[in-house]
């Protein structure tokens, strides 16, 4: 059996988790407060995902980038094909919050929105 010990981000008091993992399946979590330590700790350790934020340029606007993020959180290894993906973008403004900025980012069936008016 193998040990991993973790901080749970799930709510403000960043419990610090101590799984129990056999085959790489979550066989125990301890530490934990609420349920969401044991959720988090499962996902974290078979499946990470994150939400990526970054910017892209925009053209004929106030401001010369725009802040977008992903819709929802993606694969912890598709981020840096995420962003290679947005390196070449530029929006033409106006930008609005909400507007697609890339669909089906990397393949993950997420898209990237803007975040901010321009």
């Amino acid at each position: 059996m193998n040990t991993v010990n973790l901080i749970c981000i799930g709510c403000p008091l960043g419990c610090p988790l101590t799984v129990e993992m056999e085959a790489g399946e979550v066989k125990t979590v301890a530490g934990n407060t609420c349920p969401r330590g044991v959720a988090y700790a499962k996902k974290e350790l078979t499946n990470p995902t994150r939400i990526v934020t970054s910017t892209v340029r925009v053209a004929g606007g106030k401001l010369a980038m725009v802040s977008v993020k992903t819709e929802s959180d993606i694969p912890k290894g598709k981020i840096f094909e995420c962003v290679k993906a947005l390196k070449d973008v530029e929006m033409i403004a106006p930008v609005k919050i909400g507007d697609i900025v890339i669909e089906n980012v990397a393949g993950t069936g997420v898209n990237v929105i803007a975040t901010k008016n321009v």
